[in-house]
């Protein structure tokens, strides 16, 4: 893959966003037209004018995002003015870039085109300056425009984990990756569950999954796990976040380790979801799914249906948010799988009704650390990326691989 195409495929995701009304684009440098009259070829033009002085590098794309403490309230005038602070601290105040405002997370951040090929051709190194020029450019920052300061070192992950509690993520409304954090590490902590189903089920109440991708993807044949944000429909939606990225390190090998050690405790409790079962039918040989999901949660048992494409239930999963535990139906017994809960319901077609779910899981206080607080900078390189990775704008993003970075990231 050529690097026009790579500039091609984060422009793109910018520009989508803007499309979608996630993002605005508020500033340019070195286009000679102001932002607005922009047009998308001209944006492509202006920066391949200076990636072909350059045939021979590989690194000619980079994408930066700014993020923000969530309590900074941040004009677009005072975005454009961090932004251009920040360009000329670490070098790229002649470079032409394009910053876009985006407000798909529950942190003021902006996103920064652009390209380290200068005018005469050579490039701007990018070999540890989010280490260097861009830590020193924060700092700067920081104390210039009085923002909310990150503590100015990284402490143990687990305080961040540990400063709030897991809640229940509303993309657009949540700091994505903290909040799936959150969860996820709480969720690993506190569940017992026997596969990636279960572990799914227990998620799914907090709006997130673990996504091993499709059976014929590479990230499948490859064992690659990533956490993602679901929306009111069950989609999946915004950046993914690589399991290995998380503290603790949920990936597929540790979950598989948990699938083991979690068969004999969660014994135990297997009486109680199946006497909660048939107190919600007592005397009656059936009644409605609403009324069935409604006496399991009043119970702390969330109840989930799983579906084939034809909206066919093939599956039921219970977890016991009480007790902490999670059963396939088909666990419990052949009258509690699927099939044998469905022929004592009635109204099966009916949407799935929303039991009463837990909205947080308490977890210990702990300290602020630089990861929640204060400006920062991720600097990332889409050079090295595979072209199977840049299948659609979307992807390009979620595949990318990160060089450089420093502070915050979304």
């Amino acid at each position: 893959m050529n690097a026009a195409k790579r500039m091609l495929d984060i422009l793109n995701y910018n520009e989508n966003k803007v499309k979608q009304g996630s993002a605005k684009c508020i500033h340019e440098n070195s286009f000679g037209c102001p932002v607005d009259r922009l047009t998308f070829y001209e944006k492509v033009h202006g920066f391949e004018a200076f990636m072909q002085q350059n045939r021979r590098a590989t690194t000619k794309a980079v994408h930066i995002s700014i993020n923000f403490h969530p309590d900074e309230n941040l004009s677009e005038q005072k975005l454009q003015e961090i932004a251009t602070n920040y360009m000329d601290k670490i070098g790229f105040g002649h470079q032409p870039y394009l910053v876009y405002q985006h407000f798909d997370a529950g942190h003021p951040h902006i996103h920064v085109v652009t390209t380290n090929i200068q005018r005469d051709g050579t490039r701007i190194i990018l070999y540890n300056i989010g280490r260097n020029q861009s830590e020193k450019a924060r700092k700067e920052i920081e104390d210039k425009y009085e923002l909310v300061k990150a503590s100015g070192r990284r402490q143990d992950p687990r305080e961040t984990i540990n400063q709030d509690r897991a809640q229940k993520l509303v993309y657009g409304k949540s700091e994505t990756k903290r909040s799936i954090a959150n969860v996820v590490a709480a969720v690993t902590r506190s569940y017992k569950y026997t596969s990636l189903p279960e572990f799914n089920a227990v998620l799914s109440q907090f709006n997130i999954v673990a996504d091993r991708g499709s059976e014929r993807s590479r990230m499948f044949q490859k064992r690659v796990l990533h956490y993602r944000a679901l929306d009111n429909k069950g989609k999946k939606t915004g950046v993914p976040i690589k399991a290995s990225s998380i503290y603790g390190k949920p990936t597929l090998a540790y979950l598989e380790k948990q699938f083991k050690i979690n068969e004999e405790p969660r014994r135990p409790y297997r009486d109680r979801i199946i006497k909660c079962i048939e107190d919600c039918f007592g005397s009656k040989k059936t009644v409605t799914k609403s009324a069935f999901v409604q006496a399991l949660s009043r119970e702390g048992i969330y109840v989930l249906f799983r579906r084939n494409e034809e909206g066919r239930i093939y599956g039921i999963t219970f977890v016991d948010n009480k007790a902490k535990v999670v059963f396939n139906g088909s666990d419990l017994g052949k009258a509690y799988g699927a099939k044998g809960i469905t022929e004592r319901l009635s109204n099966l077609t009916a949407p799935d009704p929303i039991g009463l779910q837990p909205t947080a899981i308490q977890i210990q206080s702990g300290k602020e650390s630089e990861m929640d607080t204060g400006i920062g900078q991720a600097i990332e390189d889409l050079t090295f990326a595979k072209p199977s990775d840049f299948t659609s704008p979307d992807s390009a993003i979620r595949r990318r691989r990160r060089k450089k970075r420093s502070g915050l990231s979304i």
